[in-house]
């Protein structure tokens, strides 16, 4: 069980006393505008501070506020996100900013239960969007904070089932102060990043070092616990770099789903007793309509997603005859290598085509 949280009635006050002094200088802790907060912490989830602040001085840069990205092109927003991975995140948060065009007059709505239904808003992005935005005394619950709380308290439950994580919410209820509670919410996921970290934590450092369970008894490297995963499935994919006339083939993947709206070079999964090169035949017969003639292989990558890993082959391929009708609304364009840059591509797909040498080659 977890231990009172009156062991240590000036946690708050410590925590938030040391955020004022090393918080960071971060973009989106300089304006009070729900949207550029909203995106931040859009951007923010599964990714570190350091990578995500030169997409979002971009994306901000292009779309400055919601009306702007609710009337972009799919594609331009796709390509400012490129390279910045769990692409769900992007189409969620275009959805959720047309609806708040169309029902709340381009407002965020301040209240949580209103923001909380909006497409993609999960319980993370609304206690931190609501808290830091608007005041609301909602306790943000990310990777960083289960680890700091898991020390602090030594919960011995496994921080990925969602139990621990209620109990660890209402936890932090009982500590998050009325009058700050998104500068609460900002320096426990700030001490989470840059003091109490998942290896050789600082907790000479720490201020809350002195009510910490886990400092106390030595075994910092004991949290937070994890079930045990199972292991992650591993595909061989098969592409084609399919040339006609100096251009190549590209595919745009479908609205939904993994990927969803990016480009692609065409192939597929290679399936048991199958050859790569059997494969990639198979898949532009059946969703381009084509004949190929598959030559040597040019460039291979490796890519890990999330829950599954895939090892990528690229052969260099001649397109042949259209045999049959492509996919129905399969979207198609061929391009050169210098009209890359003007369309989004999963990173696997740069990964091939910096692989490729030289790049004229292409």
């Amino acid at each position: 069980m977890m231990a009172k949280t009156t062991k240590n009635k000036t946690f708050s006050a410590e925590l938030l006393a040391w955020f004022g002094e090393h918080r960071r200088p971060l973009p989106w802790r300089e304006t009070g505008d729900p949207y550029r907060i909203w995106l931040s912490e859009t951007m923010l989830q599964q990714t570190q501070a350091h990578v995500v602040i030169p997409y979002y001085n971009r994306f901000l840069a292009r779309f400055p506020d919601m009306r702007s990205l609710a009337a972009a092109d799919e594609d331009d927003v796709l390509k400012l996100w490129e390279g910045l991975g769990y692409y769900r995140r992007i189409h969620h948060f275009i959805a959720a900013v047309k609806e708040v065009c169309n029902r709340h007059d381009g407002n965020v709505p301040n209240d949580p239960g209103a923001f909380r239904n909006l497409s993609g808003v999960g319980d993370y992005t609304a206690a931190a969007v609501m808290s830091i935005a608007f005041g609301h005394r909602l306790p943000v619950v990310d990777a960083n904070v289960l680890r700091v709380t898991t020390r602090y308290f030594r919960i011995a439950e496994a921080v990925d089932k969602a139990k621990t994580k209620r109990m660890i919410r209402e936890e932090l209820k009982r500590l998050i102060p009325d009058n700050a509670p998104g500068d609460f919410n900002q320096a426990m996921m700030e001490l989470g990043a840059l003091v109490c970290t998942p290896r050789n934590p600082r907790c000479d450092t720490c201020p809350i070092a002195g009510g910490c369970g886990a400092y106390a008894a030595g075994e910092t490297d004991r949290y937070p616990r994890i079930a045990r995963k199972p292991k992650v499935p591993e595909y061989h994919v098969a592409l084609g770099l399919v040339m006609q006339e100096g251009r190549f083939l590209i595919q745009k993947r479908p609205s939904s789903g993994h990927l969803a709206g990016m480009w692609e070079l065409p192939g597929g999964k290679i399936r048991d007793g199958e050859s790569p090169e059997q494969a990639l035949r198979r898949k532009c017969r059946e969703e381009l309509g084509m004949d190929i003639l598959v030559h040597e292989r040019c460039a291979a990558a490796s890519h890990a997603y999330s829950h599954f890993k895939i090892h990528v082959f690229l052969y260099r391929c001649n397109a042949g005859r259209i045999v049959e009708k492509p996919v129905k609304n399969q979207t198609l364009a061929w391009i050169d290598s210098e009209e890359i840059p003007d369309y989004p591509f999963p990173s696997v797909n740069h990964k091939l085509f910096a692989a490729l040498s030289p790049p004229a080659s292409l």
